[in-house]
């Protein structure tokens, strides 16, 4: 084991450079904060700058005729299949015309509508066109852009290629900063009065995803470690679409943004045979977990003789210029000899998003003083068991001010604990299963179809590869991150008797069990093993 070799000091450390980490740095900085930011790679290597569709947001004077809160906060609900906490939800889309504001006075540029207002497109589960976009669908590479751009011109600190390993806490029990590695290994701590993990998600625990390299679970690992809880972390979100390149694709997979479904595109089978019709009302712009569900049983029957993926038909989408509306999408298709005006793009579902995590409070506070939670890698209650599409943006937007003002203001009270008082230790040791091994028992038992032989299966296979080692790379840090997170979701996954959202148990199809409307909570017992605990009432509107 190896002892830090350096320090630094900060009245907040901020763990991620996406949209919800730069957004709470940047506001926090602002109210007088000493504000430190940590990414263990490139500053814009996160999973912001790979959202296409857009922000999710009712904007006054500029809302679609009849769409309002009330009905967005309505849609929310029910792609979140129950299991949404109602206050949260209004708190967080209640503020998300103020976020967008704040966001745009930091410089970014979303794209004009023919009337003078902001262009809007309507995505899945959404009964209103209230999605707003930039660059056609690069909406998080723009937003990424201009939070970067603002933290260089406030001279705000981002600490790159940095890995968080552990918090650092007080005798008490208070989070008081980091233990964290640089990217030659060389342990240093970062003490803080607070720490704000805005890590993102775990899209890595599967063979592919839409997710980049660094989504493995580490926050949520850190955070269980800590000693916080974490709710519904078996409610993976499959987005239906994404670009299908081939038998065996593996990583980060192109996505096929859902707003071109919201400009008419339809699936379709190899037979040409709709994949939607009759399957729910909304067809083809149903929320994401019954698409990838009707797309998965689609596979399964191999029509016209193909089994892994299906089409989405944009040929005839008659008032879109493909290539302008949609140039991510557009450039993917064209890299894999598709070209979208000419011929259906295949497309299969692939993990994109944890609608579970650390679970937080829509200020960011966690169960642990010192320790706070906003975007993919928190729970608070937003998205339940599954994610409303362009609803991630948003949230990320307004929890991360959020959580800004109430880290100040926890310091400013004298609630926080004291770093002077930081215990520090050695680098942890911590299981640590074979990525490979892990990816591929999650993507075969884990993924849109559980049942419990195959959960059991995946507990063995960690079993069997897990070693405990050192947490003395970034490689062996993420890798047992995705050990811990695995093995806390199939515990969730195997209790969770029923199907409901994105989480699918084919030996239990019932949906909607009313015995099972309520969120399964995971601890780490003294061992270390995560187990089922008891509900916490944290989570929710402050």
């Amino acid at each position: 084991m190896t002892s830090p070799r350096w320090e630094a000091s900060a009245d907040l450390v901020v763990v991620g450079t996406g949209v919800a980490g730069l957004t709470a740095a940047l506001r926090a900085h602002s109210l007088g904060l000493r504000v430190l930011v940590v990414t263990k790679g490139a500053a814009d290597e996160g999973n912001t700058r790979w959202a296409q569709g857009g922000v999710a947001v009712v904007l006054p004077g500029e809302h679609e005729a009849g769409d309002s809160v009330d009905k967005h906060v309505a849609d929310t609900l029910v792609a979140g299949a129950g299991l949404c906490d109602d206050d949260a939800v209004r708190a967080i889309i209640a503020d998300g015309p103020a976020a967008v504001t704040r966001l745009r006075e930091l410089g970014a540029v979303f794209d004009p509508g023919a009337d003078g207002n902001l262009a809007r497109t309507r995505e899945g589960g959404h009964s209103a066109f209230r999605v707003v976009h930039a660059g056609g669908d690069a909406t998080g590479a723009e937003i990424e852009r201009a939070l970067l751009a603002a933290t260089r011109d406030g001279r705000l600190p981002i600490l790159e290629h940095h890995v968080a390993v552990q918090a650092l806490r007080t005798p008490a029990g208070a989070v008081t900063g980091l233990t964290v590695l640089d990217d030659s290994g060389v342990p240093g701590v970062i003490t803080a009065a607070a720490v704000l993990l805005a890590s993102g998600g775990l899209g890595q625990l599967y063979q592919a995803t839409s997710n980049p390299e660094v989504a493995t679970g580490d926050g949520i690992a850190l955070a269980l470690r800590a000693g916080a809880p974490v709710a519904d972390i078996e409610f993976v979100q499959f987005h239906p679409t994404v670009l299908y390149t081939g038998q065996g694709a593996r990583g980060r997979c192109p996505l096929v943004t859902e707003a071109v479904r919201g400009e008419g595109a339809v699936l379709i089978d190899a037979t040409g045979a709709s994949v939607m019709q009759g399957v729910h009302p909304l067809a083809d712009l149903a929320p994401r977990d019954v698409v990838a569900a009707a797309i998965t049983r689609r596979m399964a029957e191999g029509r016209g003789g193909v089994d892994d993926h299906v089409f989405l038909d944009a040929t005839r989408l008659a008032d879109v210029d493909f290539a302008t509306r949609f140039p991510t999408v557009y450039a993917a298709c064209l890299a894999a000899g598709i070209d979208p005006a000419v011929s259906p793009i295949p497309v299969a579902p692939a993990a994109h998003f944890s609608c579970g995590g650390v679970i937080a409070t829509v200020d960011g506070r966690t169960a642990v003083p010192g320790l706070y939670a906003a975007g993919e890698v928190a729970s608070t209650g937003l998205h339940g068991a599954n994610r409303l599409a362009s609803n991630s943006l948003l949230e990320g937007l307004v929890v991360g001010a959020r959580a800004a003002e109430t880290i100040a203001a926890d310091l400013a009270g004298g609630r926080l604990g004291d770093p002077r008082l930081a215990v520090v230790s050695d680098i942890p040791v911590a299981p640590v299963a074979d990525r490979d091994s892990l990816q591929r028992v999650m993507s075969r038992y884990a993924a849109i179809g559980r049942e419990a032989e195959g959960l059991a299966v995946v507990g063995s296979v960690l079993d069997v590869s897990a070693v405990v080692r050192p947490l003395d790379t970034r490689e062996a840090v993420e890798d047992a991150a995705l050990t811990l997170v695995a093995r806390s979701l199939i515990a969730s996954a195997a209790a969770r008797t029923e199907s409901r959202g994105c989480h699918v148990r084919t030996d239990f199809p019932v949906r909607d069990d009313a015995n099972w409307r309520r969120s399964l909570v995971v601890r780490l017992n003294p061992s270390g093993q995560p187990v089922l605990a008891a509900p916490t009432a944290l989570r929710g509107a402050a």
